[in-house]
């Protein structure tokens, strides 16, 4: 068998106390009772909310191999009948299991950061990356103090290309995450209002996204959005933290990797790009100008890395959005079909307004609509009133025909659409569910946008339960 850490190596790397026989290895770390597969360790982590030590039974009946626990609750889960490794702290013993997998690995190592598209430009680096050699990346959005350290555990020795994505909310909080990661290639997306609550303007966001630079390995390069307009603080600030390289991607003329032309359509689109000493043709799989503007950043990752660039660039083609993030269903209204752009997961200002920008350019049938739903964008503190009234300019320059809204937040832009555009208002999530059913009809396209915490997946999940995706082969109204 083949594990992804021995025993012995698991031991050494935490400076733990084994208690019982131990298996010869581990084929997994996890840290969720619920997921964990036979053979894996698990790490009773203890966070804000829940301590992982309450799920150790419920780990030991899913078939952990191995239970990483800490010294203090040691007389609480003894008695279970799995082997144990104590440690102080179980967080700091996957930190420090994280570190030693990076060690190890000969992988070239991507770490990516920004306010709007890590996480899109995390998953398109996995899926092109995965046409050149293997890969190894995030999981979901495990970008935070656990999940870092957590994917770095899980990296094989092996593998030929690892991908981290990583977040923030304050200032400070990418540093301890970027020494472990440890990247060859550093990507800063896009500066833009996430997180505005918790700093006092853009420039404040950019310093601590540039964090991410102090990480980089020995001739490591920073890879940084052209046409940003905080190009030019990100590259003093790449430098100052000795990044061998400054590199860039965009439609600006000075991008090392520059679009030179794009085509959209609502399906995807048809670029030409400068990479390097090549020009590279290629179709996008998924909508949208800003899935145009990650795609060349992730060229320039497959050319800074030595990947074959050309190959790369053919794997776009079969690109998908994620759920959540753009990820679009064809459903059957009892009267003919409709669209659902699913893009519940998160919210800003910048990601909001790329979104609308979908939703405008998505066809719909002869007597469809285009429904745009919106909640609250979260974490703009003071800054959330005239950010959500904002939103009414760009509404007002495209072909929308409905706006739904929910959160306390989206009062400010009610108000400001006033009559000038169809529009219902509602308390939270669950009284739109009715106003939603309601309003759709058949050759709509509904986009559903909001901050993660506002709920909005059940509005997704709601349509998906009353609408069967619509029959292979059937086209659209």
């Amino acid at each position: 068998m083949t594990y992804l850490w021995t025993s012995e190596d698991l031991v050494a790397a935490m400076d733990g106390r084994p208690t019982g026989p131990l298996p010869e290895g581990v084929t997994g770390i996890s840290i969720d009772s619920r997921t964990l597969q036979p053979g894996e360790a698990f790490f009773a982590i203890k966070g804000e909310t829940m301590d992982g030590h309450d799920f150790a039974t419920a780990a030991m009946k899913a078939g952990a191999s191995v239970l990483v626990i800490a010294e203090g609750r040691l007389p609480a889960v003894g008695r279970l009948s799995v082997p144990k490794i104590v440690v102080p702290d179980v967080l700091v013993a996957l930190e420090k299991l994280g570190t030693a997998a990076r060690a190890r690995s000969r992988a070239k190592v991507v770490a990516v950061t920004g306010s709007v598209g890590k996480t899109t430009t995390k998953e398109a680096l996995r899926h092109v990356l995965s046409s050149v050699g293997t890969v190894h990346a995030s999981d979901k959005s495990f970008n935070n103090h656990w999940g870092v350290p957590l994917t770095l555990a899980r990296l094989p020795a092996d593998c030929d290309y690892a991908v981290f994505e990583i977040g923030m909310n304050h200032s400070g909080e990418i540093r301890p995450l970027t020494a472990m990661v440890k990247p060859h290639v550093a990507i800063i997306t896009l500066i833009a209002a996430a997180h505005l609550g918790h700093f006092k303007n853009l420039e404040e966001i950019a310093q601590a996204k540039a964090e991410i630079f102090e990480g980089l390995e020995e001739g490591g390069t920073a890879l940084l959005n052209r046409d940003d307009s905080h190009f030019k603080l990100l590259t003093k600030l790449s430098r100052h933290a000795l990044a061998s390289k400054v590199e860039s991607f965009g439609e600006n003329e000075g991008a090392t990797y520059r679009l030179l032309d794009a085509k959209l359509d609502s399906n995807g689109s048809s670029i030409r790009a400068k990479v390097g000493d090549q020009e590279i043709s290629a179709r996008i799989g998924v909508p949208g100008r800003h899935i145009i503007q990650n795609c060349l950043a992730v060229l320039g990752v497959a050319h800074l890395v030595g990947a074959d660039v050309e190959k790369a660039a053919r794997a776009l083609a079969t690109l998908q959005a994620a759920n959540g993030r753009g990820r679009r269903h064809m459903l059957q209204h009892p009267d003919g079909p409709f669209l659902l752009i699913d893009e519940s997961y998160n919210a800003n200002p910048a990601s909001m307004r790329v979104a609308l920008e979908l939703l405008d350019a998505a066809p719909i049938g002869d007597d469809g609509r285009r429904i745009a739903v919106l909640g609250d964008m979260l974490e703009l503190g003071a800054h959330a009133p005239k950010l959500h009234a904002a939103l009414a300019d760009i509404l007002s320059g495209m072909k929308i025909d409905l706006v739904l809204l929910a959160g306390p937040e989206m009062k400010a832009l009610r108000d400001k659409i006033g009559e000038s555009l169809a529009t219902e208002y509602r308390a939270n999530v669950d009284e739109l569910k009715s106003v939603l059913l309601n309003e759709i009809g058949p050759g709509d396209a509904v986009m559903i946008k909001s901050s993660n915490g506002i709920g909005f997946s059940k509005l997704v999940d709601l349509l998906l339960r009353e609408y069967s995706a619509q029959p292979s082969g059937q086209k659209r109204a």
